[in-house]
């Protein structure tokens, strides 16, 4: 009987994946937008909205773009579920790389699209991440990848802005042009967040 539970147990170790917590840093325009989409993404286990890049040690919602910082979300997710190439094969697909003005209605600097990566491993896998959408979309694709910056958390009114304020939240996203753009960009590759559902 013990020897039967011991085999049992031993199964069940081998048989579950490994989990590894891991990060990503992306800025994809509006963070209330990139936050709901990674939301609904399989091996996500947070996402959270903030500022990243600029030269403020206390960038607010009000001064960020003022000093450079990019509304970005940090991405935790399970390595055991999803990989970092996969995560980022879907953020291309979430926005417009192409863009380098800006996202959708919001323009300027702030709202450019980047990958924060940390350390050689993870530049190697946005710089191949980068080529293969570069290929598939058949379009130059502008955005930056860059060595991870300080990321601070945006105000607690921006956190789960699409849960807390759902009106209001779809308003902006279809005014914007979002969905839209992207599935005119990315045709059937196309993201928009509803994987999961």
């Amino acid at each position: 009987m013990i020897r039967q539970l011991l085999l049992a147990a031993s199964l069940g170790f081998f048989a579950s994946a490994p989990s590894y917590s891991a990060e990503a840093i992306l800025a994809g325009g509006c963070f209330w937008c990139i936050e709901k989409d990674f939301e609904n993404v399989e091996g996500v286990t947070a996402v959270m909205s903030g500022y990243t890049g600029g030269t403020n040690t206390n960038p607010t919602y009000k001064n960020h773009t003022k000093f450079g910082h990019r509304e970005a979300v940090r991405v935790v997710f399970d390595e055991g579920r999803i990989s970092y190439r996969q995560l980022l094969d879907i953020f291309w697909r979430t926005v417009d790389p192409t863009d380098a003005g800006g996202q959708f209605c919001d323009r300027g600097l702030s709202y450019t699209t980047a990958v924060y990566v940390s350390g050689a491993d993870q530049k190697e896998v946005a710089q191949a991440s980068r080529a293969a959408a570069e290929k598939s979309l058949g379009q130059k694709i502008v955005t930056e990848i860059l060595p991870v910056a300080a990321f601070t958390p945006s105000e607690d009114y921006h956190q789960d802005y699409a849960r807390k304020n759902p009106i209001r939240y779809n308003f902006y996203r279809r005014s914007c042009g979002r969905d839209r753009t992207v599935k005119k960009l990315w045709g059937k590759q196309a993201y928009t967040g509803v994987a999961g559902r």
